[in-house]
């Protein structure tokens, strides 16, 4: 049983923000239920934009011939060009990782630096570009690249794409 203190506040217990991955100051939805229940729901920014996100997935991997994954802090939120079924799937631990020290990342399979990024599934892609989303100096989500095709590298263009991308989606976070 949880207790209000006197200052308002209450404590999640630690095996419920392990299982939602809720980490010290990770924004939280409070909603009332029909029948007088709290429910606390963890908040994604880069959730909320919805459409707009699956939309810009979808023309960046028009542009660039790759899959284009988005993602929050703890899932997928939108997929263009393939990978369409991780949408609200979980990302690896890896991935957070990365995502958290702020890297940018160019790997192909088998490179230094290559991660696995949706958590139970086997990867079929041979090259990445990851870059972290970043809205007011936090890391909210990451813009992946993604290929299939073996004569395709990651290099220049793709990074500044990525970046690019993750750029615009930050700032539309803080407007």
């Amino acid at each position: 049983m949880t207790q209000w203190d006197d200052l308002g506040r209450i404590v999640i217990p630690k095996e419920i923000r392990r299982t939602l991955r809720i980490r010290e100051g990770d924004p939280l939805k409070i909603f009332t239920g029909h029948e007088g229940e709290i429910m606390l729901k963890k908040y994604s920014p880069v959730g909320e934009l919805g459409g707009f996100t699956k939309e810009y997935a979808e023309s960046l991997a028009q542009v660039s011939g790759m899959i284009v994954l988005i993602t929050d802090r703890d899932q997928f939120v939108a997929a263009a060009g393939g990978y369409k079924n991780v949408v609200g799937k979980s990302i690896t631990r890896e991935l957070e990782d990365k995502m958290e020290k702020r890297e940018t990342i160019l790997a192909g399979k088998g490179e230094r630096g290559f991660i696995s990024v949706v958590e139970g599934m086997e990867n079929d892609y041979l090259a990445e570009a990851i870059a972290p989303i970043l809205c007011e100096g936090d890391v909210i989500g990451t813009v992946l690249l993604l290929t299939q095709d073996a004569k395709t590298k990651m290099g220049e263009a793709e990074q500044r794409l990525i970046q690019s991308a993750a750029a615009f989606l930050g700032k539309q976070m803080e407007q």
